[in-house]
């Protein structure tokens, strides 16, 4: 697979780390630990995406958005319109991530390992993931898959973004998670996670995600399995944000693999 553009376009914007937390890790470990996974587990196999209720708090999700403005803690910074994204930006994290990520991305990685590796045996697919995130990002490391894409998004009124993928190179997670930082109709209107599925000589499914503040979306990064009368075949997906109609909202992406 081809790197994403969006990371290959990224401008610069330092790598100086923003340690402030937001909340202890272990809280967000045993909170990870204790989604019913087995419900995550069944939705991904049903329909590709689902949605874990407060994953984050408000005070929490609230910490997180609140590093927007910030230059430090960010590795590059996107401006969407520059490059066809859609309307909006965004910002990678650099090394070390904030506590608060780095908490989300090795407790949830453990979770969604074993549905990854069924997911390939299902479509074919040689690779299989190891158990440990650290040793599946050395894999990454080796490849030249180096920078962090967890991600900050922001959007204000007439943003959006528009569908696509996050692959970053040939080391590709298939599942990622994605938080929604703000309370819908109250600070901000329109704005909703949208995806797309293409299955096999059909026309494409849209699919809106119901998501209230500090909801985690948990969903297929390109591909997914569907059980089929011969066997199980392979539907492509895609993910977007509507139009913001007003106020501002903020998101941050949990990505697994690194980048090019």
């Amino acid at each position: 697979m081809a790197t994403d553009p969006r990371e290959a376009k990224a401008d610069d914007a330092g790598t100086s780390p923003e340690t402030r937390p937001g909340a202890s890790s272990t809280a967000i470990q045993a909170r990870v630990d204790g989604v019913g996974w087995t419900k995550v587990h069944a939705d991904l196999d049903a329909q590709g995406w689902a949605v874990v209720p407060k994953l984050l708090t408000d005070a929490e999700a609230d910490s997180v958005a609140s590093l927007y403005p910030q230059e430090r803690g960010f590795r590059s910074h996107v401006i969407m319109a520059r490059h066809g994204f859609g309307r909006g930006e965004y910002k990678y994290f650099g090394y070390p991530l904030p506590p608060l990520i780095q908490a989300l991305r090795t407790t949830a990685y453990p979770h969604l390992a074993p549905i990854a590796n069924q997911w390939h045996e299902r479509m074919g697919k040689d690779v299989r993931f190891p158990h440990d995130h650290a040793a599946f990002l050395d894999r990454c490391h080796r490849a030249g898959q180096t920078r962090p894409t967890p991600l900050l998004l922001e959007y204000a009124a007439e943003d959006y973004n528009c569908l696509h993928r996050d692959l970053y190179g040939d080391h590709v997670f298939p599942m990622q998670i994605a938080i929604l930082l703000d309370q819908p109709g109250e600070d901000f209107a329109g704005g909703e996670f949208v995806m797309t599925e293409q299955r096999p000589r059909m026309q494409t499914r849209a699919m809106v995600l119901p998501l209230e503040k500090g909801d985690a979306a948990v969903f297929a990064v390109n591909s997914r399995p569907m059980r089929g009368v011969r066997g199980d075949y392979r539907v492509k997906l895609n993910h977007g944000v509507s139009k913001l109609h007003s106020g501002k909202r903020h998101t941050v992406g949990v990505i697994f693999h690194d980048a090019v």
